[in-house]
Order: C-alpha cells, then structure tokens, then sequence
C-alpha cells in the first residue's frame, strides 16, 4: 500500500443523486402522491408536500453543488409532470427540466437524467400497465423519445430505470410501495417488463442520439447467511443473491432469463442483450439472511442484523464497505464501464457518515487498484429529502434540511466530500481531519 494519498482518475465524477418526487415539491399527478394521502402509509403520516422545492428553485442546491465541488449530479424527471394525460405532453414542465439541466452545465456540473424513478402518472397506474408488456412497453418509449428529444442537446448520460428489482419488489410483492400487491407472480412479471422496456428505451435514444451513453441504475445488496457454516443459511442466501442481485446482469449482459423470470417472459432474452453502455450500481449494505424452514419472509429465508455490527438510523443497514469492492469487481467482469450511482446512509446526526464516505471510497479505490472502469461516484444525498415510506425521519443529506422551513446547513460530512472532490484523491490530510481514527487503516 503506497504512502501519501490515494488518487483517483483523472476526469473522475464527484456528484450526489435524487429522485424527483423526493426533492421536486407537489407532484400531485403521480401514484406516490395518492399513496402518500393514505393512512398509515407513510411513517408518522408524513407527505412530501413542498419536498426541497426544486421546481421552483433547484438553482439554489445546485449553487450549493459548486460550492462542495461536485462536478457531477444525477437528477431524474417526472413522467407525471411532462405527461400528465395519456398522450398529452406539457411543453413548459420540459422547458422547466431545460432550464435545470442547462442550470447544471452552466456550473459546470455533468448531468445524468434518470427516465423513471419509482413514480408513474396516476392514468398509467389506474391501467397497471407494468403489468402489461403490450401497452407499457410503447408508453415507455415514446415518454423516452419526447425528452430525448427536449433535452439531448444538454445531455448525453442517461439511465433508463432506476432499481428494476427494487421497485417489482417493493411495489408488487412486499406491498410497501404502490399499488401495495404482495403477489410473487405480479413482481415477476413486472420484472420482466421492466427490462423490455429499458431495451426499447436504449434503442429509442441511441436512434435520436447514436453517440448517448445509457445504462441504468441496479441496487444490489450483499446478501450472506447468518451462520455461513450452515448449509441452509447459505443456499437460502445463494438464491436470492441470484434473484435480487443477478438476475438483471443475466437477461442484459448474457442474454438469458433467471429461472424466477423466464416464465411467460414477453420476448426472449436474448433481444435484451447489449442493452447497456454502462452499468450502475446502487449500493447500501449487506443484509444476513437465516433459514426459516416455516417459509420466512421469502423463499424460505428471514432478513436478520448481524449482531453486534454498527447500524445506521432506524436499523436502515449494516456498514460493510467490503460489499462496495465485491460488487465493483464483480460488475467489471462484463467489461463496461461502472457508475456508483447511489451509496449513502441515513445519519441525522453525522456521526457515521465520515467514516462511511471513507471506508467506501477506499473500497472504490482498492477496485480501481484491481482494474475496475469505475468512471464516478454519485453520493445519496446532496440534501435531504422525503425517503419514500419512510418519510422525513431517514435523513439522506450531506446537507441538513429542515424540511418545515426549508433551512439547509451542510453537515461536515459535506466538506469531507468537498475535499475528496477538490483532491481528487483521498489524501493523508482529509482523513486525519475528518476521521484520524481511520488513519491506520486507509494508509496501512
């Protein structure tokens, strides 16, 4: 291990990502709205009402980009906003995602559009149509197609669908996200239709753009058993490693569906293949999974904490920088170039999260010793912001926000990150400042 600093590729991207709904204020229009005026959907019945107020002045958080030295950020649009009626397109909501995006580039910051993250417009939800590959297919792609075509002169980097497996999961068979199902057989299928749609939108922009770049984002976890001697904890593991984690890299990257997901699959795999430019990798955690032989939560296995490990808010996950390495150098044996398009945790007080960023981003750079293509970093998140099912409790941010008032103060995880990125390197100086107890362990 050399002494000094640890460097980073010259032209690597320091940026956060966010998700419209959770940052954008009042999208009235969409599923996740409707969800949220339900009771007991949302923890302690929070609503993302005003969120961070982007729509009306995202320019001031993307000032506080600059000021952080970020070079990069990956921001999402509404497909509520742009089509709010099936076939009606609102002109002056793209005119709004323009004037964001040529905000970014004016400061210097690359943008990454995301094309659905987690939200549909409440007319797509009334139809199901994830559930139907004959009708949400062509939506998809002709929604992909009218912002392509609003916004490519400004950029060029997109992801297609932000978590497939997440959001088939949660929204179909865990039942924590709309429409609410807790059908294996729904999930599936949504799955399926998910990546076809990611393949036609690929196509529809390298048609409108040849020269885009696209890929998507996919959360893996790194899923181990409980009592790794023990046969069936770890075959339990083995099995939903391969569905949640693999099953995604098998249909785009070889051309072949999951066991779980071949049945009645719409087109056959192998249409799927070469659907990516890049890959995304959103990570968090590592999850312990104990065979449970009355069934479990899925598959026979039951979601546990590792004892005595240090958790972040509410139990959110484990920190296990060792999953970050592992996947990167998992990911680059399909020889495409690697986004970390999320990695972050829930830390109201910010007291993990130095620690956090560092052990992470020495992980990074151990998988970039080893040859990893790992063109940047996308911190979750700049601010913080409504998280979904768990409301305003889980805070996110690099930045505090107090969502009430909207008051931002940038928490000293901030201008660690700031540092890394001014840097482009993770130096003796930055950890000595931020976290001296780390020292003999990053410079060993």
């Amino acid at each position: 291990m050399p002494q000094g600093f640890l460097a980073f590729p010259q032209g690597f991207r320091w940026g956060t990502a966010t998700a419209a709904h959770q940052v954008e204020g009042y999208n009235t229009n969409n599923q996740w709205w409707q969800w949220e005026q339900q009771p007991g959907r949302i923890v302690n019945g929070d609503t993302s009402g005003i969120a961070c107020n982007w729509w009306r002045n995202a320019e001031a958080d993307f000032d506080w980009m600059v000021t952080l030295a970020q070079n990069a950020h990956r921001l999402s649009v509404e497909w509520s906003r742009i089509e709010p009626r099936e076939g009606h397109f609102d002109e002056a909501a793209l005119e709004r995602y323009r004037a964001m995006v040529r905000a970014l580039r004016e400061r210097g910051i690359e943008p990454m559009i995301t094309l659905h993250h987690f939200t549909n417009p409440i007319w797509l939800e009334e139809q199901r149509c994830w559930l139907r590959a004959d009708r949400i297919v062509p939506l998809f792609r002709r929604f992909v197609e009218r912002v392509v075509r609003a916004l490519g002169d400004l950029c060029d980097l997109w992801c297609t669908i932000n978590e497939p497996n997440v959001y088939a999961v949660m929204s179909y068979f865990g039942g924590r996200m709309p429409p609410g199902l807790t059908d294996m057989g729904s999930a599936i299928t949504v799955m399926q239709n998910l990546l076809v749609a990611h393949a036609a939108a690929y196509e529809a922009i390298h048609a409108i753009q040849p020269r885009a770049r696209v890929g998507l984002a996919h959360h893996m976890r790194y899923f181990q058993g409980l009592r790794p001697h023990l046969f069936l904890d770890a075959l339990v593991a083995r099995v939903i490693d391969g569905i949640f984690n693999e099953s995604l890299l098998l249909a785009l990257l070889r051309g072949r569906w999951h066991w779980m997901l071949w049945r009645g699959a719409p087109v056959s795999a192998r249409k799927l293949r070469a659907t990516l430019d890049w890959i995304g990798l959103n990570y968090y955690t590592r999850q312990r999974i104990a065979f449970d032989h009355t069934g479990g939560q899925a598959l026979f296995g039951t979601l546990v904490n590792t004892p005595g490990v240090i958790m972040s808010d509410y139990d959110f996950g484990e920190i296990f920088p060792e999953g970050l390495r592992y996947f990167l150098r998992k990911l680059a044996r399909y020889r495409l170039p690697i986004f970390i398009t999320e990695n972050g945790l829930p830390d109201a007080d910010d007291d993990l999260r130095p620690m956090f960023i560092v052990r992470h981003l020495r992980a990074l750079w151990e998988a970039l010793q080893a040859g990893c293509d790992v063109r940047g970093y996308y911190h979750w998140s700049l601010v913080d912001n409504f998280e979904w099912n768990e409301g305003w409790r889980m805070r996110f941010g690099l930045i505090a926000m107090d969502w009430r008032t909207q008051q931002r103060t940038p928490r000293q995880s901030a201008f660690l990150y700031r540092d890394v990125a001014r840097a482009n390197a993770l130096t003796p100086e930055i950890v000595q400042a931020y976290t001296p107890e780390l020292f003999s362990q990053v410079f060993a």
